[in-house]
């Protein structure tokens, strides 16, 4: 099976596009066999119809949290419901919905998460700025249902498509707290290349995520140590976690069996 790690944006382009890490197991081991920028939605919708086999992790939510979904009144029964619904909204009326749900919640409790962003370290799907979270799902998740793509625990598709929600940080922070990355060039220092060096060489030796070590040729490597937006870093982190679901294939490809499903699963919590 081939193997897919993808750092999403939600507007890609030139200067910020759609990254992914192209990969397959080999025994034991991860390999990085491809590096690959996407500019446009197009572009990345193509990638999402190629033929499989492949498993894709992608770092976007798939989902906004429950208590989210009921208190704005939108379709809850399952997943396509849901995003057939946001995909049928305009990005204003999606971001005025948020942003009216946020107000009515009170202060310190006006985010809620999924049940899998708690362990998971991650940010709200109800999040619009630092980082747009929100609008991430927003663009990525009615991608994925056009695609006709197989979400395990969530969504019946191809299944010769299969697509996870990745999460990048939550590898890099089992081997670091340390800023590893920044959009703005200024704030590419020498520091954060050595911790983006710790991080691959964790991967290297299979303790970033255990017993699974990435094999990478030393072009990529450096590439990947250069890359001061950290973008291609994620995006290989998503491959290794998308290595560890295909390992568990024969079992919802980890997904949870207690998972929500309108909410999703992020992979290896």
């Amino acid at each position: 099976m081939h193997l897919l790690g993808v750092d999403f944006t939600s507007a890609p382009r030139r200067a910020k596009p759609i990254t992914v890490a192209h990969g397959r197991l080999d025994g034991e081991r991860v390999v990085l066999e491809a590096l690959e920028t996407i500019a446009d939605w197009p572009a990345f919708e193509t990638l999402l119809r190629r033929p499989g086999p492949w498993l894709a992790a992608l770092d976007f939510p798939f989902s906004l949290p429950r208590a989210g979904i009921t208190a704005m009144g939108w379709p809850s029964a399952h997943w396509a419901a849901l995003v057939r619904h946001v995909a049928a909204m305009d990005k204003p009326a999606f971001r005025a919905a948020l942003d009216a749900d946020r107000q009515r919640r009170p202060m310190g409790a006006r985010y809620p998460h999924r049940r899998t962003d708690r362990p998971a370290g991650s940010h709200s799907p109800m999040k619009l700025v630092n980082p747009p979270v929100g609008l991430m799902f927003f663009e990525g998740a009615p991608r994925l249902l056009a695609a006709g793509v197989h979400v395990p625990g969530v969504h019946d598709g191809d299944a010769q498509r299969v697509a996870v929600e990745a999460y990048p940080g939550l590898l890099a922070r089992a081997v670091t707290r340390a800023s590893y990355k920044s959009d703005t060039r200024a704030r590419q220092s020498p520091e954060r290349a050595q911790t983006r060096g710790r991080i691959v060489t964790a991967l290297e030796a299979g303790t970033a995520l255990a017993d699974l070590p990435l094999r990478l040729e030393a072009a990529h490597r450096q590439a990947l140590l250069a890359d001061g937006s950290g973008d291609l870093l994620d995006a290989t982190l998503a491959l290794v976690q998308a290595a560890w679901c295909a390992r568990r294939r024969s079992a919802r490809y980890g997904c949870p069996p207690d998972a929500d499903p309108l909410e999703g699963w992020i992979a290896t919590v």
